[in-house]
């Protein structure tokens, strides 16, 4: 596996790795528990003052992470040596209160929705801010002739604009997906040993609800331990929102090229053999990063058929791969709006290529071009307004 020191910080950004770190997700386990301790307090399940003994010791500074970590393999789960440590903290007779009813997929599954509320909240502000430089791209070239190409051959003209709007509609969908998940697929994991409810009796329901609101995520109806679509929706929308930037990515790349020389990243990469050339090279890691993406998604979506009541390798499989997909695609996303700060666009050169096409840039009528341009702001403009 790559280093994380040599490979690893090039391909997501510094926020989004302390979001999803180790000590992140330690941080949400013992969230969760703090939080079922107080709520079933409210509700006559556990003394009140069990529950403030329990609270306080979920601080994360108190907990060797490392050791945790090492023992999890002997359970197939970092829960097992957690609850056993947290039960040492707390100690006396509130120490058998720790993780009443609950099992070690409660504690994961609503610490994997802690986890990703934070780093789609980030994710979700880098593609605002990517979107704002498409945008800014799109109204300032609305104007400015290039060819259009399909099949990587010229086509017929459009303006550098229009390519910038459509970047813009492909980031635009892809925040709408996230942010819908972000308001309703985040939902607490509360259902015991098998996921019936079973260990907390009559006021199941209740305690369902009061963690949701305890811990502001959403109240799911019933468990879904062996029902993993909202994770796997995950994968997808972060695929999908990596994919849009890498798409930028990958035409800034080929309209980079020596050959067609349309644009350049402002502070374009060096060669280790040739001092000539500069390389695109945040674009470049972009689509690095999409490629990790799309195979930690495909870990989510298979992770969707497991066995019974629990999955016995499936579901233990979900908590790298979503950590790594937000990586990605943060990477991917970041780097993209990296690459589009402070663009070079070599007009002159876009006329010259055009120009091999329709005899001159001038003859190029543009219009229907520049009203879809205009359009595309105009929804740009419209979602930023809405609070």
């Amino acid at each position: 596996m790559p280093s994380d020191r040599l490979f690893g910080p090039s391909l997501t950004t510094t926020a989004m790795a302390a979001v999803v770190s180790d000590t992140s997700w330690l941080a949400a386990m013992l969230t969760f528990e703090a939080a079922l301790a107080s709520v079933q307090a409210r509700l006559g399940l556990i003394p009140p003052d069990a529950a403030f003994v329990i609270a306080s010791a979920c601080d994360p500074q108190r907990f060797d992470i490392e050791a945790i970590g090492l023992q999890a393999a002997a359970s197939a789960s970092p829960v097992v040596p957690l609850v056993d440590a947290l039960r040492d903290e707390v100690g006396g007779d509130e120490a058998r209160l720790v993780h009443h009813g609950a099992t070690s997929q409660d504690v994961l599954d609503t610490a994997m929705m802690l986890i990703s509320r934070g780093a789609l909240d980030l994710l979700l502000a880098d593609l605002s801010t990517l979107a704002a430089e498409c945008a800014a791209l799109a109204e300032r070239h609305r104007d400015t002739p290039m060819a259009g190409r399909t099949l990587l051959q010229q086509a017929r003209p459009i303006t550098f604009g229009y390519k910038a709007a459509m970047w813009l509609m492909g980031v635009l969908d892809a925040r709408r997906g996230l942010m819908a998940i972000r308001s309703h697929r985040l939902a607490i994991q509360l259902g015991g040993p098998v996921g019936t409810l079973d260990s907390f009796g009559p006021r199941a329901a209740e305690l369902m609800a009061g963690l949701a609101q305890e811990l502001g995520l959403v109240e799911p109806g019933l468990p879904w331990h062996s029902t993993r679509g909202r994770i796997a929706e995950l994968g997808s929308g972060l695929a999908i929102a990596a994919g849009a930037a890498a798409k930028v990515a990958l035409d800034l790349c080929l309209l980079a090229q020596t050959e067609v020389g349309e644009v350049s990243e402002a502070a374009g990469g060096r060669s280790s053999a040739m001092p000539h050339k500069r390389n695109p090279a945040r674009a470049v890691e972009a689509r690095a990063a999409f490629a990790g993406v799309t195979a930690q998604a495909a870990v989510l979506h298979a992770a969707q058929v497991g066995e019974h009541e629990r999955s016995a390798g499936a579901w233990q499989s979900e908590w790298p791969a979503l950590s790594e997909a937000f990586r990605l695609a943060a990477g991917a996303v970041g780097h993209t709006r990296e690459a589009l700060t402070g663009l070079q666009v070599h007009t002159d050169r876009m006329r010259e290529n055009l120009a091999r096409l329709e005899g001159s840039a001038g003859s190029a009528d543009l219009t229907s071009a520049q009203l879809l341009v205009d359009r595309a702001l105009r929804i740009y403009r419209d979602e930023e307004a809405i609070p």
